[in-house]
């Protein structure tokens, strides 16, 4: 395992779950924040979507390569690693909602 599957790994061992997306799954392509926080996100559809339908949305595979982690109580999703920086969510621009 060479330091870049080592690193994925550990990434994608930090999430509570990792769902299936199914064939018509959206992408996310922005962020809506308040003060900094991510508070929703922009699709691919141009649907915006607060960060708990975010959330739900991806448990039920309607949203591409992300998993869910959480803090405290609250889940959020987070980028599956897959080598490409500029699709990470934090590399993302951020949209108003």
């Amino acid at each position: 395992m060479n330091d870049s599957e080592f690193g994925s790994a550990l990434a994608r061992n930090a999430l509570d779950e990792i769902p299936r997306s199914s064939a018509d799954a959206k992408d996310i392509v922005g962020l809506v924040k308040n003060s900094g926080k991510i508070v929703g996100y922009q699709l691919s559809d141009g649907q915006t979507v607060s960060k708990e339908e975010g959330v739900a949305m991806a448990k039920a595979g309607e949203i591409n390569g992300v998993g869910i982690a959480h803090r405290g109580d609250t889940e959020y999703l987070k980028s599956l690693p897959d080598g490409t920086e500029s699709n990470n969510l934090g590399n993302l621009p951020s949209v108003s909602g």
